[in-house]
């Protein structure tokens, strides 16, 4: 009996363990701003917190973050770390962030940086193809605690209606650099794009990932994301992309109290197995 147990035991560490699904959110979360009035962050920030505890997910790529809404976040969710840079290169209160939020329990960051979306994408700040204001991307290697790997990025384009150019060559910088940091890693892309599916922007990324509203049928919630604080969202402008990782499903959260809002944009989370 004790030499079965013992060839038991020893079959089973020899079986790596099961590789767990990746839950992945992104999450446009508005900036700070006393015009939003009774959606301003001080008033939402609980509903916020509320809304990414419930979810649950091991990684978040988050869009128009301020320090201090991510320091908020952190305090409020002790298991969550994140990591970024304002968009100006500079550590300034008053800065946007493309910040990557994750369970340290979960995940482990080997190594992480940033480009900016321009014709200069080592300077920070840096911009290019006529919008107003710096874009950039935040990435980051994770690994598992099963010692598994993949890339994460994370990114938010230019806003205007005559930006579309300016967000495709986005898009392309984009797509270059993603095999250039992750190799074969899997990858997983979040963002707020600031266009609609049917784009040049989102047939350029679709040309080497995966958009996961489209690859799965078990989606939940609506397919628009951005509702300006209303409820009515108009446009589906925040994806998620992904190679190497099958979607399992994927969920836009409408969560609400009264005319309150965790963000004017709805908030996406995919389910993801890998490959």
């Amino acid at each position: 009996m004790i030499r079965f147990l013992l060839t038991i035991a020893a079959l089973a560490a020899a079986v790596p363990a099961m590789a767990r699904d990746l839950t992945v959110m992104s999450l446009n979360i508005r900036l700070p701003s006393d015009g939003d009035g009774a959606n301003r962050w001080e008033l939402r920030r609980d509903l916020t917190t509320a809304t990414i505890r419930r979810a649950n997910p091991d990684v978040i790529g988050t869009q128009e973050l301020f320090k201090r809404q991510g320091d908020d976040l952190v305090e409020r969710l002790p298991r969550y770390r994140w990591i970024g840079v304002g968009r100006s290169g500079a550590e300034r209160a008053d800065d946007e962030h493309m910040g990557v939020f994750y369970r340290a329990d979960r995940l482990q960051v080997e190594r992480w940086g940033n480009f900016w979306l321009s014709d200069t994408p080592e300077v920070p700040g840096s911009i290019s193809w006529g919008h107003p204001l710096p874009r950039m991307v935040t990435w980051a290697i994770f690994r598992e605690r099963d010692g598994k790997r993949f890339a994460l990025f994370n990114t938010h384009l230019p806003y205007r209606e005559e930006d579309e150019a300016a967000r495709e060559k986005g898009a392309a910088l984009l797509a270059a650099r993603i095999p250039a940091i992750a190799g074969d890693l899997p990858v997983v892309l979040t963002g707020d794009f600031n266009t609609v599916p049917d784009s040049p922007t989102h047939r350029r990324l679709a040309q080497d990932l995966t958009d996961v509203w489209i690859a799965t049928p078990a989606r939940k919630g609506p397919e628009a994301t951005f509702h300006g604080f209303t409820g009515k969202p108009d446009r589906r402008i925040d994806w998620i992309f992904v190679k190497g990782f099958a979607p399992l499903s994927v969920t836009t959260i409408d969560t609400r109290q009264g005319a309150l809002f965790p963000s004017d944009h709805y908030p996406v989370v995919a389910v993801l197995r890998r490959r």
